[in-house]
């Protein structure tokens, strides 16, 4: 199931929405909103899949929002303008739907998206779940049974996967946290989280995977203790 909102200041284009996703049998609408100052707090607690959104909202146009929001998610974007479909593509958007669009052509671009989400997960075979991360933009697919650990460097963080690059992403150690499953992880450090099941050792305040040692900070070492055995 995918997980979605959709943020329009028209509320009869939220409806339509609403009605189209109720006629499909994966994606889950979870919210609607017309102001993007909402929506975005909202998306800070309830990371989502995917986003329908219209471009053209007074304050904050949708393509800047979308540049700026707290956890990567999929877009559709929505819009009476043709003008911007350059534009939306170049941010690697799932889909563009021009207003007034059809249930046929919402269901194109749904579609779409759950295509993304099923070669995602078989990066990883069907037991280990897929996280996704802008990366310059784009969504890159990371299977969290992939992840070896994640260090903090400033405004990003980089995190180490096994047998691949790191992937540098712009996201805060606080969203990172709530968006990795428990409790397969865990903080160990204001600048690192680990897998635990890719731990070696843990000895004299330094946690070993593979080649790597982590340090343990003070105040984690007593929870990092009770939960590795």
């Amino acid at each position: 199931m995918i997980k979605a909102i959709a943020i329009d200041d028209e509320r009869p284009a939220l409806e339509i929405l609403a009605a189209f996703c109720g006629r499909t049998d994966f994606i889950n609408l979870q919210k609607t909103f017309t102001k993007t100052g909402q929506a975005r707090e909202y998306l800070e607690e309830n990371p989502v899949d995917l986003i329908f959104l219209d471009i053209n909202m007074p304050v904050v146009s949708g393509i800047d929002f979308f540049k700026n929001i707290p956890h990567p998610s999929m877009v559709i974007f929505t819009t009476a303008y043709a003008e911007y479909a350059v534009e939306s593509y170049d941010l690697n958007a799932v889909d563009y739907l021009l207003k007034p669009f059809s249930q046929d052509r919402f269901l194109l671009a749904a579609n779409k998206a759950l295509q993304m989400v099923k070669a995602a997960r078989q990066l990883s075979g069907p037991v280990s779940p897929v996280l996704y991360f802008r990366v310059d933009y784009g969504l890159v697919p990371i299977a969290v049974n992939e992840i070896l650990f994640i260090e903090g460097l400033d405004n990003y963080l980089k995190i180490h996967l096994v047998n691949q690059k790191p992937v540098v992403v712009r996201l805060t150690m606080k969203a990172m946290v709530e968006k990795l499953p428990e409790p397969g992880f865990a903080r160990v450090h204001r600048s690192y989280i680990v897998s635990l099941d890719k731990v070696v050792s843990f000895r004299n305040k330094l946690i070993q995977i593979g080649e790597e040692e982590i340090p343990v900070g003070a105040s984690y070492e007593e929870y990092f203790r009770s939960i590795f055995k």
